[in-house]
């Protein structure tokens, strides 16, 4: 079934249709599996019939050029089919969109987010300059931007956005050394 004579291929290849009809019969079945097999396991076998046809495009398409690349000495002829047609699918999946569903139709439970407790991170008084820490507060307590904060603060945005690095920092080295 995958031995495919250079007689047999040179008449495939100059499009007789007899050897056109005879390749489908008998490698057709290969090609599906394949292309059947790698859509179903990402939930599109509707998509096979599809995909077939366009492995069966691709080995046809710019003078045949897939099918004058085969060589029997490197792999079987069923071998190359399936690698054509995994191909074949895999950019099927590529360029297909999700199907885009409305939260409306997803159930609650699966949109539900089970309550967890907040975590309370206590830094030490001297670990930040105050300057330090009302940026820290400005940014994350009362949800400014560095824009508002530095105009509570009547410095200018860079200034709070170098404090606010700096702080991180800090604060990344604080907490990096403690054990958890």
């Amino acid at each position: 079934m995958s031995k495919i004579a250079p007689e047999e291929l040179e008449r495939l290849l100059s499009g007789q249709r007899e050897a056109w009809n005879d390749f489908l019969r008998r490698h057709s079945p290969v090609i599906y599996a394949a292309v059947r097999r790698r859509l179903t396991l990402a939930g599109r076998a509707d998509d096979c019939d599809d995909v077939v046809q366009e492995v069966f495009v691709r080995l046809c398409g710019r003078d045949f050029t897939l099918l004058r690349r085969f060589d029997p000495e490197k792999a079987r002829l069923s071998t190359y089919l399936t690698v054509i047609a995994n191909s074949t699918a895999i950019d099927h999946l590529r360029r297909a969109r999700p199907a885009s569903r409305s939260l409306d139709d997803v159930p609650e439970a699966v949109l539900a987010v089970d309550p967890k407790e907040p975590v309370r991170i206590v830094i030490p008084d001297d670990l930040l300059s105050p300057r330090q820490a009302l940026v820290m507060e400005l940014l994350y307590r009362k949800d400014l931007d560095p824009a508002e904060a530095a105009q509570v603060m009547g410095v200018d945005a860079q200034t709070v956005r170098s404090m606010h690095h700096k702080a991180l920092t800090k604060l990344r080295a604080h907490f990096a050394e403690e054990p958890d």
